[in-house]
């Protein structure tokens, strides 16, 4: 029961209550709401990882739950700031979405190879990588920036985000592709 109720487990279960929060606020058009909520539910991904690494809180659980809780967060956040006629008319909005559909295309890309290759071989050592926590940086970001830019109509920056957001979605896509055919090649030679 200890490894469940850790402070870092606490928290990626606060940052999940959240999503239904934020879904709310933003199509009932509290933006500046919807914004703190989202900002909070973000700072709260760095600090449940900072504190199960600083005070040994690590457990299988947290590894499951906390990159869900950040596919789900990121994913709807996405889906529901790209629908049309829920943020207030702004240049730049809603998100295009061709945008939404590389980062959703991305993670499902990865959640279907690891979970292909899980099956078919049993490997489960998948890691986050630079790169994937670069891209997930850069779209809690950019998407704060959308709901700054929807709550105050200052959008000058959102096509440069929207560019690096799609960059970064394709460059640590790729890079997880070479990095679990690495890890799987190095797998077989440590049980020799």
């Amino acid at each position: 029961m200890s490894t469940i109720l850790t402070i870092p487990n606490i928290l990626t279960f606060m940052r999940m209550g959240l999503i239904p929060v934020f879904v709310s606020l933003v199509y009932y058009g509290y933006g500046k709401w919807a914004l703190a909520v989202f900002v909070i539910a973000g700072i709260s991904d760095g600090i449940d990882g900072f504190l199960a690494r600083r005070f040994k809180q690590e457990s299988e659980l947290g590894t499951i739950i906390d990159p869900i809780a950040d596919k789900l967060l990121m994913t709807v956040a996405f889906v529901i700031l790209t629908l049309p006629s829920v943020l207030p008319p702004t240049r730049h909005l809603p998100i295009p979405f061709w945008v939404t559909a590389a980062v959703i295309g991305r993670d499902v890309l990865i959640i279907t190879v690891a979970a292909a290759i899980n099956i078919i071989t049993g490997f489960r050592g998948f890691k986050p990588s630079f790169w994937g926590k670069m891209s997930t940086l850069v779209q809690v970001i950019g998407i704060s920036l959308v709901l700054f830019a929807a709550a105050t109509g200052y959008s000058v920056f959102l096509p440069t985000t929207y560019f690096i957001i799609v960059l970064l979605v394709v460059v640590s896509g790729v890079h997880y592709i070479f990095q679990v055919a690495r890890l799987m090649t190095e797998e077989p030679q440590r049980h020799e």
